[in-house]
């Protein structure tokens, strides 16, 4: 898997590898102190405060890495009791800063197919626009933006007759949708849950890859069709993606072995596995889209280049007047225009036609995101196959104050 790497233009590389290792905001104690430790989940449990502390990074870019490994993994890879890691992570789950979860492998047309949907709505109504694309389980990312479009959201369908069926019938039930443009993805070579915070060394980075069993490596898509256990699988770790095999099996009522067997194969082949961090936390507070173009000979080797630089959070080959939507996360308003002209440098035959900053992420991958990029809610995505469609019956609220 290739790595993130820092962007090489001289605004985008004050901090060093060996400098900049996302260390803790500043004003943030020794973990190690025990009233330190007793603020902190103070704080966190009232959803008061927006800081992380060393141990807690590590925790995240352990399972940013290894989304399902043991605490036994985490507690050794960090130096810490298993209990005091786990503890630390129901913390940051519970205050809606950080969560796993499972959705469709992207990477493959023949599991899920994906558009990229500009929306221009009436005045004043974008926000509420959103919230109720929001209810629908196809709909996987909602952000509302500024510039050419009030929304760009993320389409699943099963195939692009359907793509068209859900995108039409969701639009045009919305009061205030005024035009749309959707955009086919054909192909996506990368996407957020390669991305990962630097808290980790090189060794410590090691260890966490070496015991990342091989059915969680990417393995060839197979036709196989989802079956009632399969849909129900990804829906519960959609809300949980660290869900015990226990509570797995007891929620399926299906044996602890099939469980295990099954879970092995949607990791395979179907599903992917992510841990998120609300976005204020990461270091990189803004998040910008860029849409461009580059000549039809040079796509791959264009967006194998953009997957390696570390701003670029996903990148989606397209159909349409652009070829490439590139969402990337940045440090201030001053990069938007920065970042887009290290790109032009750094890839000449790239033209970047329009780029739109996020105001707000409503939705992640079927997490319902509040104001502070906390998750406060979840609409658990379904394969397009599933047997049945969701309703937002299915909604799943979080337990983090503010909700």
């Amino acid at each position: 898997m290739q790595r993130k790497t820092w962007c090489d233009g001289a605004d985008f590389s004050p901090d060093s590898l060996g400098v900049r290792r996302e260390a803790p905001p500043k004003g943030v104690q020794d973990s190690a102190a025990p009233e330190a430790s007793a603020d902190a989940s103070a704080r966190a449990a009232a959803g008061a405060s927006m800081e992380l502390d060393e141990l807690d990074r590590g925790v995240v870019h352990v399972l940013q890495i290894h989304p399902r490994a043991p605490w036994t993994l985490v507690g050794e890879v960090l130096g810490v009791n298993p209990v005091t890691a786990a503890r630390r992570w129901h913390r940051l789950e519970e205050a809606g800063l950080a969560w796993v979860t499972a959705y469709p492998r992207l990477s493959n047309s023949r599991i899920v197919v994906t558009g990229v949907v500009e929306i221009d709505t009436e005045p004043g109504v974008a926000e509420d626009v959103a919230m109720a694309f929001a209810q629908d389980p196809s709909v996987a990312n909602i952000k509302l933006t500024a510039g050419g479009r009030d929304l760009v959201t993320a389409v699943q369908a099963r195939s692009l007759d359907e793509l068209g069926r859900l995108s039409t019938q969701l639009f045009q039930r919305t009061p205030g949708v005024r035009a749309t443009r959707t955009h086919v993805s054909t192909g996506v070579p990368t996407e957020g849950s390669r991305w990962r915070l630097r808290s980790l060394d090189e060794a410590q980075t090691a260890r966490v890859e070496a015991a990342v069993p091989p059915s969680v490596l990417p393995a060839p898509a197979t036709e196989s069709r989802w079956d009632d256990l399969d849909t129900r699988l990804l829906e519960l770790l959609g809300t949980d993606g660290r869900m015990s095999l226990a509570d797995l099996s007891a929620a399926t009522d299906t044996s602890l072995t099939t469980v295990r067997r099954r879970l092995q194969s949607l990791l395979a082949a179907r599903l992917s596995l992510r841990c998120d961090l609300a976005r204020p936390l990461s270091g990189w507070p803004l998040s910008a889209v860029y849409f461009a173009s580059v000549p039809g000979q040079y796509v791959e080797e264009t967006s194998q280049v953009l997957s390696g630089v570390r701003e670029v959070r996903s990148c989606a080959i397209t159909t349409g007047p652009h070829n490439l939507v590139i969402d990337v996360w940045l440090r201030d308003l001053h990069d938007v225009h920065a970042f887009e002209a290290h790109l032009s440098r750094r890839l000449p035959r790239l033209t970047i036609s329009d780029r739109s900053v996020v105001l707000r992420t409503v939705k992640h991958m079927g997490r319902l995101l509040d104001r502070d990029g906390r998750c406060v809610g979840v609409v658990p995505l379904r394969h397009p196959q599933a047997p049945s469609h969701p309703t937002v019956e299915n909604v799943t609220a979080s337990t983090s104050p503010g909700n």
